[in-house]
């Protein structure tokens, strides 16, 4: 039956968007002349108010995708790495460990957002002063946030293992990795804090470069402190920690040489209070729904966890997959995220419009593709990282489940790029946590007590979820109130108040 209504609601969210009124064009006149000879025209800075709009979000998101991509390696090539060379525990561990990392950060991640979208309003309405900062506020706050959770990580990792009730023999090497990747979270945040900003000023590339480099230094590492030296799972840790603390270091260097906005030095910060409120009230909604989806990917954890220690490397190992093939959706959810912010900065809803209308179709396109993809090759994938039999078919289950509805995730995904990028992220929130802790985890926790179902019942309860969410997503879309959560506000003349 659901495979009956998903087309149809995709139809009627794709007539929708053509139907849904997105404001009156408002032209303002401005001098660009001087950005051309400044900042523009310097660094690959890039204007997303003029322009053919879906060529404009492809080529943005093409970067951020290749950058998705390699950023996914770091957590893959470790999994590989692992599962080949040390064993099926060490894998399952370090699976284990990705949700809680996602949980201590994902609060962080999220108030970067809301400074992403007041740096993409602000350089959309041409106001370089306040982007310069936003910029020197959020370097401030994540510094000083680093440290903190740096603390807070390493003195509650065994904690929180315990808690969810894993397996006493992944425990300590779960530990151990969880231990040294907090240790170097301030580089993480460095790092991810400026590839962001440069994403809000409409700079994909630039990050590419940087974390190509970074992880071709990890894949080194890896191999050096895992074959030869045979640190186990604390040489992938400190292989990660290090390709990180270069990537950081040397952007910043780069950066503070050839960069006319970007600048990063203790000396010259200064803290903007208004802005900071700005944008934590954009942000901080995000920050809660990243928190609370990370606690409930742990639970899950959990749920698979009674299935025993295979059952759980299959959810580890394929839930890597998983990630590769969510990122176009991901990536073009950011890429009109950040067109979305500099055209509401501009007073050009117009073009929002007609670029969610583009994003819709390409990522359809590609969603559909990737599916097919998975669908013949799940058993394949997943012996990239096991030789073991059992945890191949658990996996292989898992991926032709969720395989089959990526385009619920993808629809979803790409709604909600528009409402971040407008400012709106309090309903979002609350979205998301009706379809994962209201939907996901109690059909997870139902069906897989079923006998006849068992651990199949929590792959089928992922694209129940999404289903539920992208219902609610749309709706809201249809409302319109999204529209007036901007930053930049404008009155009836056009004029900027």
């Amino acid at each position: 039956m659901v495979l009956c209504v998903v087309p149809t609601f995709l139809h009627a969210i794709g007539a929708a968007i053509e139907q849904t009124a997105v404001g009156t064009k408002v032209e303002i006149p401005f001098d660009y002349s001087y950005l051309c000879g400044s900042i523009i025209c310097c660094f690959r800075m890039k204007d997303l108010t003029t322009g053919n709009e879906g060529k404009l979000i492809l080529k943005f998101a093409i970067p951020m995708l290749l950058g998705n991509v390699f950023q996914q390696l770091y957590s893959v090539i470790d999994s590989i790495v692992v599962g080949k060379f040390v064993g099926t525990n060490a894998l399952a561990a370090v699976g284990t460990s990705g949700p809680v990392i996602f949980l201590l950060i994902s609060f962080m991640i999220g108030i970067t957002m809301g400074f992403t979208v007041v740096i993409s309003q602000y350089f959309g309405a041409k106001d370089l002063t306040k982007v310069q900062k936003a910029i020197n506020t959020m370097y401030i706050f994540l510094f000083f946030l680093s440290l903190i959770m740096s603390v807070v990580g390493i003195l509650l990792s065994g904690y929180i293992f315990r808690i969810i009730n894993l397996d006493p023999k992944i425990i300590p090497q779960a530990q151990v990795f969880l231990n040294i990747f907090f240790g170097g979270l301030v580089f993480l945040f460095g790092y991810n804090g400026t590839s962001a900003i440069l994403r809000g000023l409409g700079d994909s590339k630039t990050p590419l470069y940087f974390l190509m480099g970074s992880v071709a230094i990890n894949i080194v590492l890896d191999l050096i402190f895992v074959i030869v030296f045979h640190w186990g799972v604390a040489g992938v840790a400190y292989a990660t920690v290090i390709s990180e603390a270069l990537a950081f270091i040397v952007q910043i260097l780069y950066l503070n040489k050839y960069h006319k906005v970007v600048k990063f030095s203790f000396k010259g910060l200064k803290f903007d209070y208004p802005i900071f409120l700005k944008s934590i009230k954009i942000g901080l909604p995000t920050g809660f729904q990243q928190t609370f989806v990370a606690i409930g990917m742990v639970a899950l954890y959990w749920v698979v966890d009674r299935f025993g220690i295979k059952a759980n490397a299959a959810y580890s190992v394929a839930g890597r997959i998983d990630n590769f093939a969510a990122m176009p959706a991901m990536s073009f959810a950011i890429a009109l995220s950040t067109f979305v912010g500099q055209n509401m900065g501009a007073n050009k809803p117009e073009r929002v419009h007609i670029g969610l209308r583009a994003t819709f179709f390409m990522t359809s396109t590609v969603t559909l593709t990737i599916s097919a993809l998975i669908l013949f090759f799940a058993r394949g994938l997943m012996r990239m990282f096991t030789n073991d039999e059992t945890v191949v078919e658990l996996g292989h289950g898992y991926l032709v489940v969720i395989g089959i509805f990526y385009i619920l995730f993808s629809t979803m995904f790409v709604l909600n790029g528009v409402l971040r990028g407008a400012g709106d992220t309090f309903i979002p929130m609350f979205i998301s946590l009706f379809s994962l802790w209201i939907i996901r985890i109690p059909v997870a926790i139902l069906l897989s007590n079923i006998p006849t179902i068992g651990v199949h019942g929590i792959w089928y309860s992922i694209p129940i979820g999404w289903f539920a969410g992208l219902v609610v997503y749309f709706f809201y879309y249809r409302s319109g109130r999204w529209r007036k959560k901007t930053i930049v506000k404008y009155d009836s003349q056009g004029k900027m108040i």
